[in-house]
């Protein structure tokens, strides 16, 4: 017995060990819902960990999953139109990464591409994410939680339709639309990129190819500032649904930013705490004025009525006690014989 109690402490240690140092991983699960293929890449940030994989390929409704390392940060985007020449050379037309490989090793993607960014547990112990277009767009993509109670967020219609004639990428060949640039590629001006003179959010102002991938992607990051319009999403550990050219069986409705709306049930908890309070009070108040009130009219009534002439005198228990001598004598047996 002594022995199996050990092995239960020392498992509930090893289990609060793992929980403690973020050792447990957040699962992301990539899915392809094209009707071609993609080729993922994944870029972690800095010196920090990395995952196992930087690129991979998903044929049209094929899936992977990935563990990501604790703390991890980084981006996933989609990379199209890949090719390998006969020298075993490795190119994209949007999102490629420059490795000259299916694996990007640590490189990121060119623009214009539609990035997945992630911070897992950096923002207060929450994850941190969100779906950015500041570079341009090339495929729709959604990011799904698995936690019902955060948001999804992402950019789910195909910008390539509407995008303007000087941010178009089209393939050499056929002159198709694959992908839309952002404004400071296009344009490489500080107005645009919100670098040098023009590098704070006072005097970079959303430009007007800004607005047009918000008005069609609004839960998206559309310019470098955009962190005061609530596209950057918030949520406790969980795991991820990553899903390019998303269909109406992978999305649930987009919703206000959790960040946001996770305090709209304690505000409501805190106001019907206080009101419930308020209301007891009230209660006791009135009840305790109420029992005054009675004992005030009794008072009053006892002293008219033994004002009215003719009355009968009313005395209380205590003038009977005194009275009778506080009953020493049993009834039946007075002083003048039996009763």
């Amino acid at each position: 017995m002594s022995r199996i109690i050990l092995i239960m402490h020392l498992s509930s240690f090893l289990v609060a060990h793992l929980f403690i140092s973020g050792v447990v991983s957040t699962t992301f699960t990539i899915t392809n819902s094209c009707n071609y293929t993609v080729w993922p890449g994944v870029s972690s940030a800095g010196t920090g960990p990395a995952f196992s994989t930087t690129g991979f390929s998903l044929e049209k409704n094929e899936s992977k999953i990935l563990k990501a390392p604790a703390s991890w940060t980084g981006r996933f985007w989609g990379r199209t139109y890949c090719t390998e020449d006969s020298s075993g050379n490795f190119s994209c037309i949007t999102g490629d990464c420059g490795s000259g490989k299916l694996e990007c090793s640590g490189s990121r993607g060119a623009p214009p591409a539609t990035l997945a960014e992630f911070g897992l547990g950096i923002s207060g112990g929450l994850d941190f994410y969100d779906v950015s277009l500041v570079y341009g767009f090339n495929l729709p993509l959604l990011v799904v939680p698995s936690s019902q109670s955060c948001s999804i967020t992402g950019c789910i219609g195909d910008v390539n339709d509407s995008c303007p004639t000087e941010l178009e990428v089209t393939t050499g060949t056929e002159g198709k639309r694959v992908g839309c640039k952002g404004a400071c590629d296009a344009h490489s001006s500080s107005i645009y990129c919100c670098d040098g003179t023009s590098s704070s959010p006072d005097i970079c102002k959303p430009p007007l190819y800004s607005n047009f991938f918000k008005n069609l992607c609004p839960q998206s990051y559309s310019y470098v500032f955009d962190d005061f319009t609530n596209t950057t999403y918030t949520c406790p550990p969980t795991d991820y649904q990553i899903t390019f050219c998303p269909g109406k069986s992978n999305t649930r409705k987009i919703r206000p930013n959790a960040t946001t709306r996770k305090w709209v049930p304690i505000i409501a908890g805190v106001v019907g705490g206080v009101l419930a309070i308020i209301s007891f009070v009230v209660i006791v108040v009135l009840r305790v004025r109420w029992s005054k009130s009675e004992d005030t009219e009794e008072d009053e009534e006892d002293d008219h009525v033994q004002q009215v002439p003719g009355m009968p005198v009313r005395f209380s228990y205590r003038d009977l006690c005194i009275a009778a001598d506080d009953f020493k004598e049993t009834l039946g047996k007075g002083g003048f014989g039996s009763v």
